[in-house]
């Protein structure tokens, strides 16, 4: 069943690997609790390399797939729904790298204490850098570098839609999106995100917000009233489903992902999770954490909503793939172009389990009648011609390079500062130490000295008694030497080297 990763090309071989073997366990010819071979017995068998297998089964067992313990070998976990392989494909491996609860990479002590809500638009770290009087560096998370916006070939695919677009494709659109569309979303969200994509599920909406709201319409007309949000999270879930009627819930994380317990114990039947890179604190869930979501899930014939807000930028190790490939009837997956291309494009999709379709894309026609046609066409063919496979290896590298520069001046200007998610995403979490607090005092005087920050209590209920101050800081947007500009401003307000601060 494996073979065909061998007859791969070389440079493909290990995606085709880690693809075939998501497959056998998603249809079941790999069942639950299949004892695999060991990766030298594989990989001899194969005539392939041992680091290869090796990558595949870790890849695999961050994601949920597999499980493994030291010396006593790897097996299939039970996490994966078997029959799940989708008919538009079935999950190319978003690569390798990426075990367990954390985001692998951090420094220092990473962020621990949390609290209250943020206004953002959108969803996980979702939000707007519009200009403020007086703010000379800002560093509120949540928006990409629109400079990067790739303005001659997204002209040149403009060009090329509307030379050939046929009269009849103006028409009213059919409201899971143009059939282009979802076909080649559906195959790169096969093959970077490891989702089962069917196109016949995948609706196209105006991003993430959109897709919160559609489910939230269509999860209250079935009886539900409450929703679980994580705790810390994004405060804009709970305000999206709040906008159709429904009431959060606030569920606590840990370092590996929702604690089951409190989640048991709340109640609700719909929970939304970034658990490939979570909001704001930069963890990647746990197999464990998934595989226990899933089975809530499954105990209270509930659903889940994955925003995969920033699940391709990834710096140090490949992606961990999407919770949705090991359960796709659970599991709504919504992602969008507003970080890797621009938020006001307004463009997404939502891949929708078969029990919900119907009344998603019903809720979807009376909302707005369809996505608009000639930008539904344009990201076909830029999705097509590979345009935005390399619009994504552009990103990624101006941001492991501003990412680089921030982590080097807090090194430099708040000496003793822990930052954690430093693997992923377009921010961090910075933990300032406390002499160079209280909090307070430390935002008033960053407010002062023209820089924008924002705390990490915003995003959750918790209120640590360290004394510590705790910064979501968005790096994206900003030059490095507006990164480097601006700590070295905010450690002049605060006395960094000066002893605390009074």
């Amino acid at each position: 069943m494996l073979l065909p990763a061998v007859g791969a090309p070389a440079r493909r071989r290990g995606r085709a690997l880690k693809e075939a073997l998501r497959e056998a366990v998603r249809s079941g010819r790999l069942a639950a609790g299949t004892r695999l071979p060991s990766t030298r017995e594989l990989a001899t068998d194969l005539g392939v390399s041992r680091g290869l297998v090796t990558e595949a089964y870790e890849q695999l067992t961050a994601e949920g797939y597999l499980r493994g313990r030291r010396g006593a070998g790897t097996w299939v976990s039970g996490a994966a729904r078997a029959g799940t392989v989708g008919t538009g494909g079935t999950g190319g491996a978003p690569g390798a790298g990426g075990a367990g609860g954390t985001d692998g990479v951090s420094r220092a002590v990473g962020a621990d204490g949390t609290d209250g809500p943020a206004r953002t638009t959108g969803g996980a770290g979702a939000g707007g850098v519009v200009g403020m009087p007086g703010v000379r560096v800002d560093f509120r998370p949540g928006t990409p570098d629109l400079s990067l916006f790739p303005r001659s070939a997204w002209a040149a695919a403009q060009r090329s839609v509307l030379a050939r677009l046929p009269h009849r494709a103006l028409g009213y659109p059919d409201p899971r999106g143009l059939p282009e569309l979802r076909g080649a979303l559906a195959g790169m969200l096969a093959r970077r995100r490891g989702v089962v994509a069917d196109p016949e599920r995948l609706v196209v909406c105006s991003g993430v917000a959109q897709a919160s709201t559609l489910l939230g319409f269509v999860l209250r007309a079935r009886g539900l009233r409450t929703v679980g949000v994580e705790d810390p999270g994004s405060p804009e879930h709970g305000r999206l489903f709040a906008s159709t009627g429904m009431e959060t819930v606030w569920l606590p994380l840990d370092g590996e992902g929702l604690r089951p317990g409190p989640l048991a114990a709340s109640g609700v039947r719909a929970v939304v999770v970034t658990p490939s890179h979570q909001f704001p604190s930069g963890i990647a869930w746990s197999a464990e954490r998934r595989a226990a979501l899933l089975d809530w899930a499954r105990a209270v014939d509930g659903y889940v909503l994955e925003d995969d807000y920033d699940g391709d930028f990834r710096y140090d190790r490949a992606p961990v793939g999407a919770l949705q490939g090991l359960d796709p009837g659970r599991v709504v997956y919504a992602g969008s172009v507003s970080k890797s291309l621009a938020p006001g494009m307004r463009l997404g999709w939502m891949l929708v389990p078969e029990e919900l379709l119907g009344e998603v894309v019903e809720r979807k026609r009376t909302m707005d009648l369809g996505h608009p046609v000639l930008d539904q066409a344009v990201l076909a063919e830029f999705v097509t011609r590979g345009g935005y496979d390399r619009q994504l290896r552009r990103c990624q590298r101006a941001y492991r390079e501003r990412r680089d520069a921030l982590l080097a001046a807090l090194a430099e200007h708040l000496p003793g500062t822990g930052v954690s998610g430093i693997a992923a995403g377009l921010h961090v979490i910075a933990r300032v130490p406390a002499r160079f607090g209280p909090p307070e005092r430390f935002l008033a005087r960053a407010a002062g000295a023209g820089v924008a920050l924002r705390p990490l209590e915003e995003y959750g209920t918790a209120r640590p008694a360290d004394g510590d101050v705790r910064l979501v800081i968005g790096y994206a947007h900003l030059s490095p030497s507006a990164i480097t500009e601006g700590i070295g401003l905010l450690a002049e307000a605060v006395g960094a080297g000066a002893g605390p601060v009074g």
